[in-house]
Order: structure tokens, then C-alpha cells, then sequence
């Protein structure tokens, strides 16, 4: 447990057990909507809530563990919901497109979908 800590740059002076879980708590609680609001946005465009529930916490959970214990950076990370409502109701619903045909079928469109999103994160990061 004590290599964990040290990897991790844990220092008893600087941090306490307690600060550390409530910060982990909290963390948790402002996140754990999306596990429902998430596969909800989905579901409307005809995926299966189950599949999609279960998909979103295993991103949220590896990309969360990932960043934590590779970065050593305390982010948490989850999918974005913004990119899936413009899915859904605009692709899908909007447009008329199957989900299936949908996320894939407009590279052109998510690839400046995601130039976008990485330049606001970024200028909101600096």
C-alpha cells in the first residue's frame, strides 16, 4: 500500500486521509449523473439503455484509473455528454440517420466535432 502512495506523490504533510476521501467522494458524486443521463440521451436514438449504462461506466472507471495511475494526475474522466446529444438529436433524430450508420458514417463531421471540443478543454485547461 505504502508503493502506491509514494508512486501516486502521496505526502502525509501535505494531504490527510480524510481531505482525500471526501475529495474522492465528491468527485464521485458530481460525475455519477452521467451513468444515467448518458444512456438516457442514447437511448433516444435507439440504443439499448443497458448496453449503453454499462459502457459509460466502464469508460468513466477505466479512463478515470487510467489517468490517475499512468498520468498521476487527479482527473476524473468520463464520456461527454454534449457530443452525444448532438449525436442523437441531430444526427439520428435531426437528420434521419440510423445510430448505426450514424457513428460512423460522418468521420469528416466528428473529426471537426473533435477539434473543437480539444481546443475549448485546452483553453479552459491553461
Amino acid at each position: 500500500m505504502f508503493r502506491i502512495l509514494k508512486y501516486l506523490g502521496y505526502h502525509e504533510a501535505a494531504q490527510s486521509p480524510k481531505t482525500e476521501v471526501l475529495a474522492g467522494g465528491t468527485t464521485f458524486l458530481a460525475m455519477v449523473y452521467i451513468t444515467v443521463v448518458n444512456p438516457s440521451i442514447l437511448s433516444d436514438a435507439g440504443m439499448d439503455f443497458g448496453a449503453v449504462f454499462v459502457a459509460t461506466c466502464l469508460a468513466a472507471a477505466l479512463g478515470s484509473v487510467m489517468m490517475g495511475m499512468l498520468g498521476r494526475y487527479p482527473i476524473a474522466l468520463a464520456p461527454g455528454m454534449g457530443q452525444n446529444a448532438f449525436f442523437s438529436y441531430v444526427i439520428v433524430i435531426g437528420m434521419g440517420y440510423p445510430w448505426q450508420t450514424g457513428t460512423r458514417g460522418r468521420a469528416d463531421l466528428w473529426r471537426y466535432i473533435h477539434r473543437a471540443e480539444r481546443t475549448a478543454y485546452s483553453g479552459m485547461a491553461v
